[in-house]
């Protein structure tokens, strides 16, 4: 069962058909600890309606916060190490991959996040810079999973090279997130076998392509969701990216243009260019 959050409705999917819900706020909505089961109710009082243009998604949020988990996947760590390497930080990735503390951060309010079909920003002051497509959780506010969309934490690896402590200004600011298309609800983990995957292309060819899979992830995603609300409140839920495994080569860096297309079989394709 998917959620859409379009420009003047909200629709859910079941089965193939969509429904247009009676519901006007997406916070109260999503929100709610009984979500799929609620959605389930309106959806039986519900007429079907054709699907979403792609002109009327919005991201799948609200008022909610975006954190972020990094070094997550051994790719990720190995990535990391490389780039701040001259700076003397490379350590610091190993030594967080191995802990038992996960690496969190934060990564956006809605107003930075774009959506399916949006346009993805890279930073002036900066000269390598790539998208991260992760699987993205959705945690209710009693610190429940309830859902997934996918996501693209736009990084530029340059600036958090040259010192981990710039890694707010690498990861934070306007357009620097993508969410979308949908929410998948659900209530079971994803299966491990779950496949990422990621083209880039340029001038109509692909520039750059790769895969991973949520087995390589070495934190759960129960695990990443309790240290974020270990003294942290939610009051209309939050979104968790969970990390990266697919990490371009240090030859790549995205240019204005660029079409990037992140998939998880199971909730849909993020599609946005980078502008």
């Amino acid at each position: 069962m998917r959620l859409y959050r379009c420009r003047e409705r909200i629709l859910a999917e079941q089965e193939g058909e969509f429904f247009a819900l009676a519901a006007t706020s997406w916070d109260e909505l999503v929100a709610r600890e009984d979500l799929s089961s609620y959605v389930l109710q309106l959806i039986s009082r519900a007429k079907s309606c054709a699907a979403p243009a792609a002109p009327e998604l919005l991201p799948p949020i609200g008022s909610q916060e975006v954190w972020a988990a990094g070094v997550t996947y051994y790719r990720s760590r190995d990535a990391r190490m490389e780039e701040s390497k001259d700076a003397g930080g490379g350590s610091f990735y190993d030594r967080v991959y191995h802990a038992e503390r996960p690496e969190l951060f934060f990564k956006a309010t809605a107003h930075r996040v774009v959506g399916s079909g949006g346009k993805v920003a890279i930073r002036s002051d900066a000269s390598w810079s790539v998208p991260e497509p992760e699987l993205v959780l959705f945690i209710t506010p009693g610190g429940k999973i309830a859902g997934y969309t996918v996501g693209n934490d736009m990084s530029s690896r340059d600036i958090e090279g040259e010192n981990p402590l710039y890694l707010p200004q690498a990861k934070v600011y306007d357009r620097s997130c993508a969410m979308g298309p949908c929410l998948l609800l659900s209530e079971e983990l994803l299966p491990a076998s779950t496949e990422i995957t990621i083209e880039i292309r340029r001038g109509g060819k692909t520039e750059f392509s790769g895969a991973t899979k949520l087995e390589e992830m070495k934190r759960r995603a129960e695990e990443l969701a309790r240290y974020l609300y270990h003294s942290c409140s939610f009051p209309y839920g939050c979104f968790l990216f969970t990390g990266t495994g697919v990490v371009p080569p240090e030859s790549f860096t995205l240019q204005a243009g660029d079409e990037i297309r992140i998939t998880i079989p199971l909730i849909g394709t993020l599609e946005n260019t980078v502008g």
